[in-house]
C-alpha cells in the first residue's frame, strides 16, 4: 500500500502522473541511479531515524552520508537508525521505498543541504521501483513542514 499511499498525497498536488514506475528494483541508491541513467547523486535517499524515540526523516544526495559530529551538533544525540519493522510501522513505507510522501502523521521531516547543488533528484515514491523527478524546491513543497538542516557529507571512497 505504500505506493498508493504515495500515489494519493502526490493526486493533491496534481504530481501522481509523474511518479516513474521501473520494471526492475530501484530500492538502493546504486540501482535507482542505473534504473534512472544517473548519477548517485541525484537519487534522493530518505533515511528514517529516531530523535527522542520520534521517528524523522532525512532526504539527502545518494552520495552523501550522515556526518555524525554534525548531526549530533544539530539534534543533540547521535543518529539512531529505526529498524525495518520500525520503519514500516512509524514511517508506513518499507526500507528501499521510504520517503516523504504519504507517511504517517507525526514523522517529521528534515531536507539536507546536499540536495540544493542539484538542478533536480529523484526521491521514491513509496515503493522499491518507483521515483520521481523534483527540482529541490518542489521537494521542498511537497515535504509538508519540512526543515532544512546540514548534517550530511560526501561518502568518502
Amino acid at each position: 500500500m505504500s505506493l498508493e499511499d504515495a500515489r494519493n498525497f502526490l493526486e493533491k498536488y496534481n504530481r501522481a502522473k509523474d511518479i516513474i514506475l521501473f520494471n526492475e528494483s530501484s530500492a538502493t541508491v546504486e540501482l535507482a541511479a542505473k534504473a534512472l541513467g544517473t548519477d548517485k547523486g541525484r537519487i534522493a535517499k530518505t533515511l528514517s531515524l529516531k530523535v527522542n524515540e520520534n521517528p524523522i526523516l532525512i532526504v539527502c544526495t545518494g552520495d552523501t552520508v550522515i556526518d555524525n559530529r554534525k548531526y549530533k551538533d544539530f539534534f543533540g544525540q547521535k543518529a539512531k537508525m529505526l529498524s525495518p519493522e520500525e520503519v514500516k510501522e512509524k514511517i508506513g513505507h518499507d526500507i528501499g521505498g521510504v520517503c516523504p510522501f504519504g507517511i504517517k502523521d507525526g514523522v517529521k521531516i528534515y531536507l539536507d543541504e546536499s540536495l540544493k547543488k542539484y538542478d533536480h533528484v529523484y526521491p521514491a515514491c513509496g515503493s522499491g521501483n518507483s521515483a520521481i523527478k523534483l527540482d529541490w524546491q518542489e521537494l521542498e513543497a511537497l515535504s509538508q513542514d519540512s526543515s532544512w538542516v546540514d548534517v550530511c557529507k560526501i561518502r568518502e571512497l
